[in-house]
C-alpha cells in the first residue's frame, strides 16, 4: 500500500473528507507536497505557526535540548530549566497578577484545569460560557463549547453550565454569587471571527468582580500577535484571572497552558496534594521550543506589521461573491453565500498553491490565519488566488 492507502487505514479520521495532502516539507510560510509543489499557508497549522514554519532559532532550540534531556519525570517535580525559563519569559511579558504558569500538552486541557482552579477557588460549580465559543474537544471543554451541533452527541456533559448570547449586556446579569467563572475568548474565532465591544469587555470585567466570579479569557487562538498585540485583552484594557494559551505557544510543538496569580495556582497543589497532574506537560522539548518562538516574535518585532498585513488583505479581498471580511489583525473570515460556495472556492485555492480552509461554526467563511512573517508579496499573490478562485 502507498502512504495514501495507509492514512486512510490506518490513522483515524476526524471526517469524510479530509483534505489529504501529503506534505514533505515546510519552511517559513509554505509547504511542500512530495511532487515538490509548494503552498502558500494562510492556515498557519490553525494559528500555530505564528513565527513561520521551522524557524531556524526553533529548530536550533529544539536540537539543542535534545542533547540535554527529554522525558525525566511528571510535571511539577524537577527544576527543568527549558520550563523555568519560559515560564519566566511568558510573566514577564504579562501583567503582574498572571504570574504563575501551568504547562499543559494543548489549549483543551488548558481549559480543563482552568476549570477546576475555578471550582477548587470558589467552592462554586455554575460556570457560564457563550454561544459560538469554542474551548476545545474533551469533556470539560466541550461542555462549555457554545454550539449544540457538536455537543449532543456525546450528552450528558458537565452539568452546571449556562450558554448565554455573546456581546450582550443582557447575559451579564446571569454572572451571580453562584457563579464559579466565565470563560470567553478574547475573539470569538470559530464563529467567523466576532470580536466583543469594549465596553461590554469592561463591563464583564466589573460584573466579574462584583459577584467573586473568575473570568476567564481564551487566548488560545488569537495570543502572540495574532490580532495585532501580543495579548488580545491589552486591546479591551482588562485583566483576566486566568489566562489560556495554546497554539503558537510551543512554536509548532503541542504545547498549552493555563496561567493565573500564584496564590491562586497554589490552591492545586493540597487538599488533595497533586490536584492538577500531567506526564508529559511542559515537556523540554516544548518549552525549548515555544520560548525560542517568543523570542523571535518579540525580537524581530513580527507583531507590529500585523495590522499593516491586515489592511493589505482587505484592500484585496474584493470581489462580488464576497460578502464581508472580518477580521482581527490576521485572523481573518472571508464571507461567501454557502459551505457550497466556500468549499469550491477553497478546493480551486489548494489546486492554485494557496492553502485555506473553513470554520467550525461559519463553514460559509474561509479562514485565513498565516504565519505573521507572511509577506506582502505573498499576500498580494494569495488575494489574487481567491479572487481568481472566487470568479470560477
Amino acid at each position: 500500500m502507498n502512504q495514501r492507502e495507509l492514512f486512510f487505514k490506518h490513522l483515524a479520521q476526524t471526517s469524510a473528507a479530509p483534505l489529504a495532502l501529503q506534505i514533505s516539507r515546510a519552511e517559513g510560510s509554505f509547504l511542500y507536497d512530495e511532487q515538490g509543489k509548494s503552498y502558500l499557508d494562510l492556515i498557519g497549522g490553525i494559528s500555530v505557526c505564528n513565527t513561520g514554519h521551522r524557524h531556524p532559532r526553533v529548530v536550533q532550540a529544539i536540537k539543542d535540548q535534545t542533547d540535554r534531556y527529554l522525558h525525566l519525570l511528571v510535571y511539577g517535580e524537577f527544576i527543568q530549566s527549558p520550563q523555568v525559563q519560559f515560564a519566566t519569559l511568558l510573566a514577564s511579558h504579562l501583567p503582574s497578577t498572571l504570574n504563575s504558569v501551568y504547562f499543559t500538552n494543548s489549549g483543551t486541557e488548558a481549559t480543563e484545569g482552568a476549570m477546576k482552579l475555578a471550582k477548587r477557588l470558589t467552592g462554586r460549580t455554575e460556570m457560564i460560557a457563550f454561544r459560538d465559543s469554542y474551548h476545545g474537544s474533551t469533556q470539560g471543554a466541550l461542555s462549555v463549547m457554545g454550539d449544540e451541533y457538536w455537543r449532543n452527541a456525546f450528552r450528558p456533559l458537565l452539568p452546571g453550565i449556562w450558554h448565554l448570547q455573546h456581546n450582550t449586556m443582557e447575559a451579564l446579569d446571569h454572572i451571580s454569587e453562584r457563579t464559579a467563572c466565565v470563560i470567553a475568548e478574547t475573539v470569538q474565532a470559530e464563529r467567523g471571527v466576532y470580536a466583543p465591544d469594549r465596553v461590554w469587555m469592561e463591563a464583564l470585567r466589573k460584573r466579574c468582580n462584583d459577584t467573586g466570579t473568575l473570568l476567564i479569557l481564551d487566548e488560545i487562538q488569537v495570543g502572540f500577535g495574532r490580532t495585532g498585540s501580543l495579548w488580545g485583552f491589552e486591546q479591551y484594557g482588562i485583566v483576566p484571572d486566568i489566562l489560556l494559551l495554546g497554539k503558537a505557544l510551543g512554536g509548532g510543538l503541542p504545547m498549552g497552558a493555563f496561567i493565573s496569580d500564584r496564590s491562586r495556582m497554589m490552591s492545586l497543589s493540597e487538599n488533595p496534594v497533586l490536584g492538577q497532574i500531567t506526564t508529559f506537560g511542559g515537556h523540554p522539548l516544548c518549552c525549548a521550543a515555544g520560548m525560542a518562538s517568543l523570542q523571535v516574535l518579540l525580537e524581530e518585532d513580527l507583531v507590529a506589521p500585523v495590522r499593516q498585513k491586515e489592511q493589505l488583505f482587505r484592500s484585496l479581498l474584493i470581489h462580488p461573491r464576497i460578502r464581508a471580511v472580518r477580521s482581527q489583525g490576521l485572523l481573518m473570515a472571508v464571507e461567501f453565500d454557502s459551505f457550497a460556495t466556500n468549499k469550491k472556492i477553497i478546493d480551486l485555492c489548494i489546486q492554485e498553491g494557496v492553502l485555506t480552509d473553513w470554520f467550525l461554526f461559519a463553514p460559509q467563511c474561509m479562514r485565513i490565519s498565516p504565519p505573521l512573517t507572511i509577506s506582502e508579496e505573498q499576500i498580494i499573490r494569495a488575494c489574487e488566488v481567491i479572487c481568481r478562485a472566487a470568479g470560477a
